[in-house]
């Protein structure tokens, strides 16, 4: 399960998606995720489906490395499409026993699984085709008009470059402790919720450890190199937009332009045919 979290990773390839300016990349990822959050009907979600099916293409990201990335979520997409399902009211369509499933809580389990699922792979891409010191330069250079308020920019998104880049590589720790505490006859699965948890205590202790350890080396390497944050600080690959760029802040524009009139146009369409 830990090899199947792909958050945080960066997949090598050589395509359009890659090459993108990496605040393109954040800048579509925001709207895609707020166009998901807009849409209410099938319509919409289609639109989406189409553009996310799109950029999965012009990414060489194989779709199945994606998938891997939706295991880790599984228990939590089940337990929220179960809550709408059962805990909606509305007009009934099935009923067993004290439990009944309404057409209401049916269109909103379907929709909000959609939503999700979207989210996580659209917000995967991004990550999948952008390097941390690229998402890092990209994410300061589109908050640089907060440092006129005293933000610290440069921290934040220095910050925020660290915790990706250490995601891989915590759960990678994971999973040799936890080999290496299954050869001492550990166990995590068997008896009750107690025991379980009281059985992650010889897993956790050794990878808090590691990580203070990991973070403790990464802040002496970078005291021993006078390393000094601020806007002082030049680039070695400066960010500039290009044509595609601009392409693509395009083609993000029609996206949400269509998804909004497919929204509110296509029910008014089918109701006219069907009049």
């Amino acid at each position: 399960m830990l090899r199947d979290i792909t958050l945080g990773q960066y997949y090598q390839a050589d395509s359009v998606i890659h090459r993108l300016d990496p605040r393109v990349k954040l800048g579509t990822t925001i709207v895609f995720i707020i166009s998901l959050f807009l849409f209410h009907t099938v319509w919409g979600y289609a639109v989406a489906a189409l553009f996310l099916t799109l950029v999965i293409k012009l990414s060489k990201v194989p779709f199945k490395f994606m998938i891997k990335g939706m295991k880790a979520i599984v228990v939590l997409l089940l337990i929220t499409v179960l809550f709408n399902l059962f805990l909606t009211p509305g007009e009934p369509l099935v009923q067993l026993w004290k439990i009944t499933i309404t057409r209401e809580g049916l269109r909103t389990a379907v929709l909000l699984s959609v939503r999700l699922t979207f989210l996580i792979i659209g917000s995967s891409i991004m990550t999948l085709t952008t390097t941390p010191n690229q998402l890092t330069d990209g994410l300061e250079k589109m908050l640089r008009p907060l440092n006129k308020i005293k933000v610290p920019v440069h921290e934040i998104a220095m910050m925020m470059s660290i915790a990706l880049r250490f995601i891989p590589i915590l759960m990678e720790e994971t999973d040799k402790i936890m080999k290496a505490q299954l050869a001492r006859c550990a166990d995590f699965e068997s008896g009750n919720l107690i025991k379980r948890a009281k059985g992650l205590v010889p897993l956790l202790v050794p990878l808090f450890i590691s990580a203070f350890r990991r973070a403790n080396d990464l802040a002496m390497a970078m005291e021993a190199r006078c390393y000094r944050g601020g806007d002082n600080r030049t680039k070695m690959k400066p960010l500039h937009y290009k044509k595609r760029d601009y392409l693509s802040y395009a083609v993000v524009v029609c996206y949400f332009v269509v998804g909004i009139a497919a929204e509110q146009l296509m029910p008014i369409v089918l109701n006219s045919v069907i009049k």
